[in-house]
């Protein structure tokens, strides 16, 4: 891979993935094309633009001012792809998708039925399952995903960094009072979601200047995102979730801000796929859903 094109490409896949062996099987190269991809790139820019080692890497300064021109560049060559593949009339079939369960009412069956109003040859297959999902157990085609993602056999595309935000019902607040400080969350009722069977009660808050993590009382704990929805809305607590998926009920008044100068961290979503050989349909959902999830984290 010696075009200037595909070592822009191969530097933003070791950007996203921070190691040579991973970045590697996601281009479907070897780790030692991936090294002397990068000192090409280098050498024509004439800047450092990674740290290496031998079990990570780490971009320079200029190298995290490259990356998002790099990003650009290779997002105009897809948008150009995307608009030849409107005109494409292979792009049919079934599409097997998979996401988190509160995400996906919320926000992806909405997206599909828009996708499928503008390809009506397209067929969708959406299960909504807050477990990871196993590629090699369930026929799935695409997977949305929360969190980091350490599986080096599938593709992942980061699509999003989705804020984490603070949110009761008004009559939860005009009963216990609105906190004024991350440290008196301790003496409220919070709501938790459950991660490998054990409440996520640990919330970590920022505001500019200062990171807490708050260890917090939970009165309710689900494994479902959308029960801890529905309890904050009933007025059972406080809950920590992401802004994406209550910002409506905020706009129409069954949720409130808590803190509202305090900001959760922040939860990555990825596009999980098994394969760089895609179909039309399923290259140009990709493409129509990463724009989708990146609206999300701006």
């Amino acid at each position: 891979m010696s075009d200037s094109l595909g070592e822009i490409e191969v530097f933003v896949a070791a950007a996203d993935s921070g190691r040579l062996a991973h970045a590697a099987r996601a281009l479907g190269i070897s780790p030692a094309a991936v090294s002397a991809s990068l000192k090409r790139l280098e050498a024509s820019l004439g800047v450092k633009l990674m740290l290496r080692t031998t079990r990570s890497l780490r971009l320079t300064q200029e190298g995290e001012r490259y990356l998002a021109f790099a990003r650009d560049a290779l997002e105009s060559l897809r948008q150009g792809r995307l608009a030849l593949a409107h005109d494409n009339n292979d792009v049919r079939g079934l599409v097997r998708i998979t996401a988190p369960a509160d995400f996906g009412r919320n926000r992806v069956a909405g997206w599909l039925e828009e996708f499928a109003a503008a390809h009506p040859n397209v067929q969708f297959q959406l299960t909504l399952d807050d477990a990871v999902a196993d590629f090699f157990r369930s026929p799935i085609d695409l997977a949305l995903r929360y969190g980091r993602f350490a599986d080096s056999s599938l593709i992942a595309q980061p699509v999003a960094q989705l804020a984490r935000v603070l949110c009761a019902a008004p009559a939860y607040l005009a009963r216990r009072g609105m906190p004024t400080h991350p440290h008196e969350l301790a003496a409220h009722d919070t709501i938790c979601y459950m991660v490998q069977q054990r409440a996520a009660d640990r919330w970590r808050l920022f505001d500019g200047t200062d990171d807490l993590e708050v260890l917090v009382r939970p009165r309710w704990v689900f494994n479902d995102a959308e029960m801890v929805r529905r309890w904050a809305i009933r007025g059972m607590g406080v809950a920590y979730r992401i802004w994406s998926d209550i910002a409506g009920d905020v706009e129409e008044g069954r949720l409130q801000r808590v803190l509202p100068g305090w900001r959760g961290e922040p939860v990555p979503l990825s596009l999980v796929y098994p394969d760089r050989k895609l179909s039309p349909a399923l290259r140009l959902l990709i493409g129509f859903l990463g724009e989708k999830c990146g609206a999300l984290g701006t």
